[in-house]
């Protein structure tokens, strides 16, 4: 490559891969992943933890005031700390699925981790994915891409995901509740889930990981 320590954004809707592939892409070029949705997790899981009124706005702010979150590489493994305690395997659930929108549709939080997660990526080497890298984030970030694919797709792909975790989910809801989240991801006042003018599109549907993988780094190595 012509440039070291780039910043690669992916955005995407839930169940597109693009947290799979991002990892892939991230260790392929030897560099920091970074999942921006596992803040926002974090966050929507200490507020359900500690029983805070969702529309309570100055509660909610409170609390992320409070709240401390960092997001580190150990052993090659992203993982994420609340307040000092390892939560990586614990932000998938099917309750903090339910209100993540609420917490990430609050301007104020939305601007208060996105500062955070600029400084995280500001010195480049990073694959930052989410919603918003592209468009918001990191604007002039070296490479962008959208993934995305059938909402039929990445219903069996979220509901495989759910299952092989043990729990228990019915194929029907989650697509319903897949279709309600992107309605709320790109109709939010703040920072919508949209496609930037300069991202490289890719629909995953019917392709393998490895497969949306190469074609990223063919990209990149434009």
């Amino acid at each position: 490559m012509s440039k070291e320590k780039l910043i690669i954004a992916i955005d995407g809707p839930a169940g597109s891969g693009k947290t799979t592939i991002a990892k892939k892409v991230a260790k392929a070029l030897g560099y920091l992943h970074i999942d921006s949705g596992s803040m926002y997790r974090a966050l929507t899981r200490k507020v359900i933890k500690e029983k805070i009124d969702l529309d309570n706005k100055a509660e909610l702010l409170k609390v992320v005031k409070a709240t401390r979150i960092d997001l580190k590489q150990v052993d090659g493994k992203f993982i994420v700390l609340l307040d000092g305690e390892n939560v990586s395997d614990k932000l998938r659930t099917p309750e903090i699925n339910k209100n993540i929108n609420t917490i990430a549709a609050v301007p104020e939080i939305r601007r208060y981790l996105l500062e955070i997660q600029r400084k995280l990526g500001k010195d480049g080497g990073i694959v930052m994915e989410g919603r918003d890298i592209g468009t918001a984030i990191f604007p002039h970030a070296d490479s962008k891409f959208y993934i995305d694919a059938s909402i039929e797709e990445r219903t069996r792909r979220r509901f495989k995901e759910l299952s092989d975790s043990g729990k228990k989910v019915d194929l029907s809801k989650l697509e319903k509740s897949i279709r309600i989240r992107d309605e709320k991801d790109k109709t939010r006042d703040t920072n919508p889930l949209r496609i930037a003018e300069d991202a490289i599109v890719i629909d995953t549907t019917g392709l393998s990981i490895n497969e949306v993988t190469q074609k990223i780094l063919k990209e990149i190595e434009k």
